[in-house]
């Protein structure tokens, strides 16, 4: 027991635990919407998003890899997105069957990558899905600010529609989603039936 309790209280899995409680703060803020509470939902969802690549930091530096660490971040990062899409659509902003897509995609994965672990295969995530990650963070807390604002910098002056700009990049991340799906059933199949070398 005090092994399991040192383990949830290093930094690392801290800062895990912070960013799955953010969830309700930011739905309940994109939920009573309003210019000052989505610009904030944005905000709040940018900076939990950001902290995903944080945790992992932390453990790395530190050398504080845990087992609970291990669990708690993936599906704190599927929590994150996917409770935030849900919303979105509850909200008109994103179509249901984008997002259907996108949690099909996670499932897919995650339940080959599960597959490939009991049989003591790794495969490694391709730099390809690190860029989905980075555009769902992007489009997400552009779709949660919602409004337009208008941006004045340097020789650029005009309105900015944040859901128009968070719509595009949400299907620019798909397209990278749907790509590193791809790879990694190709690697997978690979790896797990000796059709050539998978990541190792």
């Amino acid at each position: 027991m005090g092994n399991l309790r040192r383990d949830i209280l290093n930094a690392p899995n801290v800062i895990t635990v912070v960013r799955i409680a953010m969830i309700p703060v930011i739905l309940a803020f994109t939920y009573y919407e309003g210019r000052v509470n989505s610009f904030v939902a944005g905000g709040l969802f940018a900076v939990t998003g950001a902290t995903d690549f944080l945790d992992g930091w932390v453990a790395r530096r530190t050398g504080s890899v845990t087992v609970v660490g291990k669990f708690l971040d993936p599906l704190a990062d599927k929590l994150i997105v996917m409770s935030m899409l849900i919303m979105l659509v509850h909200l008109g902003r994103v179509p249901a069957w984008l997002v259907i897509l996108i949690i099909a995609r996670e499932f897919t994965v995650t339940g080959l990558r599960t597959m490939a672990m009991s049989d003591g295969i790794v495969i490694a995530a391709g730099q390809e899905g690190k860029y989905k990650t980075i555009l769902q963070i992007a489009a997400i807390s552009f779709l949660l600010i919602h409004y337009k604002y208008r941006v004045d910098f340097l020789a650029f002056e005009s309105d900015v529609d944040a859901n128009v700009v968070g719509t595009w990049l949400l299907y620019l991340s798909v397209a990278f989603s749907l790509w590193s799906a791809w790879v990694y059933i190709r690697d997978f199949f690979k790896a797990v039936y000796g059709a050539g070398e998978g990541r190792t």
